[in-house]
Order: C-alpha cells, then structure tokens, then sequence
C-alpha cells in the first residue's frame, strides 16, 4: 500500500517552544517535511527569506489571497501569515508529512478543508513558565510580552478544537511523544479510506459467489 502523505498543524501559544520542537522531528526523521509560512511581519535577527519564512509586503499577500494561492490565512499581532498550496500538497503527493507550525485560527481553517488533518497544541507546564520563557528570549518589549501572554489566554478558550495537547517540560521527552502521535496517526480509519474502499470492494465479491484471484 502507498504511504501518502499526512497534514500536520502543530499550535502554541508564543514562546512554548513549538518551532524547537518542530525543527528537531524535521532533522531527524526523513518522513517529515516543514510547511514554509509567509507573512508580512519584519524578520527577526538571523532569520532568511525562504528558509524561517517567505516575508513579503501586505500587498503581495493580498494578491495570493485573491488568487487563492494560501490554504489558509489569519492576522495575527498585526500581520499577515498564511500557508501556500502548491508546497503543501506536492510534500503529501510524495508521501512525505507536512507540518504546518499555525496559530489557532488558521487551523480550523485547515481543519475545514482537511478534515483529516492532524492538530496538535503545545501547552506549557505552568501560565509562570510561559512568562518566563517569552522574558527569557529577550526579543521583546514589555508591551509586546503583555499583548502575547493577554492573546494566550485568549486561545486557551479553544484547545478542545485539537486532537491532541502535549505538555513541553522536557524537551527530548516531549519530541518523543509527538513523534509517537504522528506515527500513529497513520493507522487511524481516516487516514486510509483509499485502501479501506479498495478492500471493502473486493469483499463485496465473495457475497456475489465471486473470487478475488
């Protein structure tokens, strides 16, 4: 049976540590492979064009929203970010599993098209781990701490949207559950309906008298 590809949105409230984690199932397992996002906020220090993401003018997004070239959308912290199609489903065509790293109002927009779709959401430990985790990184003001920990809390409100949760204390431990979660994945009915379809058809056959060899 050919292994096709599953749909991967990996959520998380900012600072939680999901793009650690997504990178590192990325490098080590050859089956995934890394939806790149584009947006329109400013890169950060030591981020490239193509590689963290595609960074691009409102104008430019705007133009892939009217000619239906992102998956899915949303405005996020005043800017722009979505997941283009044409990656996303060439990456599944040749069986790998594409990862989209999205916050939670372009997952259920995924979810709507992709009812397959596998959604998993980060948690911290503790609301106090959070916190110190976002001051940790330096990156940002007080200000912009306040408004990311104020939209956690408004996120909070929809976890129950998500197949999965996961906790990230230990961060070797936490890579190991998800991995565990995506390879299992694969087994479930929804993920094999070709298959299922095919075979329920030929059994169908020993009702009418008829052999499959």
């Amino acid at each position: 049976m050919k292994r096709q590809g599953i749909l991967i949105i990996i959520s998380g409230f900012a600072g939680v540590g999901k793009g650690t984690l997504v990178k590192r199932l990325v490098q080590k397992y050859d089956r995934y492979a890394l939806s790149i996002s584009m947006t329109t906020r400013a890169p950060r220090p030591g981020e490239e064009n193509g590689r963290e993401y595609f960074f691009v003018t409102k104008d430019e997004f705007e133009r892939q929203i009217k000619e239906n070239g992102l998956i899915e959308y949303a405005s996020y912290c005043g800017n722009y970010y979505g997941t283009p199609r044409a990656y996303v489903e060439e990456q599944m065509a040749q069986g790998k599993d594409i990862i989209l790293e999205i916050e939670i109002q372009g997952a259920m927009k995924v979810k709507e098209r992709f009812p397959n779709a596998v959604l998993i959401y980060v948690l911290p430990p503790s609301a106090a781990e959070l916190e110190g985790r976002l001051r940790g990184r330096a990156t940002e003001t007080e200000e912009k701490i306040a408004e990311r920990l104020s939209r956690a809390a408004a996120e909070s409100e929809g976890l129950e949207q998500y197949d999965y949760v996961i906790v990230n204390d230990d961060l070797d431990e936490c890579e190991c559950e998800l991995h565990g979660i995506l390879c299992a994945a694969h087994f479930t009915p929804g993920q094999n309906i070709s298959f299922i379809n095919e075979l329920r058809n030929d059994l169908k056959k020993f009702q009418k008298g008829e052999t499959t060899v």
